[in-house]
């Protein structure tokens, strides 16, 4: 089974809907990258994928990544020079503990919601939705090997 399948297309579209969902309160930017495994760091594969996925070129340099390698058990939020620069320490720690204890009950797709739905409902403070927004990336969810 590859990554691709991993998760029913129903619940893929559940994670894409949270993304729309999280973003109309927003001018931040969610993406989802899923891949099997991570065999370094997960930060830096993370930073890899944000990179690849061109997040660093949104205007407010405000994008955030959840990385997921599903068969590793690994996650990671990473979000981007503009978000980090106005956040306090930690801001992605309640969300973490949040989509981890899901993770722990294998159930992806509410772990993948809830965090996308917390980081727009947090991002919102600090970049609020604009009159003049634009959707500057893919809400569809990525995939790797």
């Amino acid at each position: 089974m590859g990554i691709k399948t991993f998760l029913p297309k129903e619940q893929q579209e559940a994670i894409v809907q949270a993304i729309v969902d999280a973003e109309n309160a927003t001018s931040g930017e969610i993406r989802v990258h899923m891949e099997s495994s991570c065999k370094c760091d997960v930060l830096d594969r993370a930073a890899q994928i944000f990179k690849k996925l061109k997040m660093h070129k949104t205007q407010l340099r405000n994008g955030a990544l959840i990385y997921l390698a599903v068969k590793d058990r690994k996650f990671a939020i990473l979000g981007d020079a503009g978000i980090n620069a106005k956040v306090p320490e930690g801001f992605w720690d309640e969300i973490k503990i949040v989509m981890a204890e899901n993770f722990k009950k294998d159930d992806f797709v509410s772990g993948l919601t809830v965090g996308i739905h917390m980081i727009g409902e947090k991002l919102k403070t600090y970049f609020p939705l604009t009159a003049d927004d634009e959707n500057e990336l893919s809400n569809e969810i990525s995939f790797g090997a």
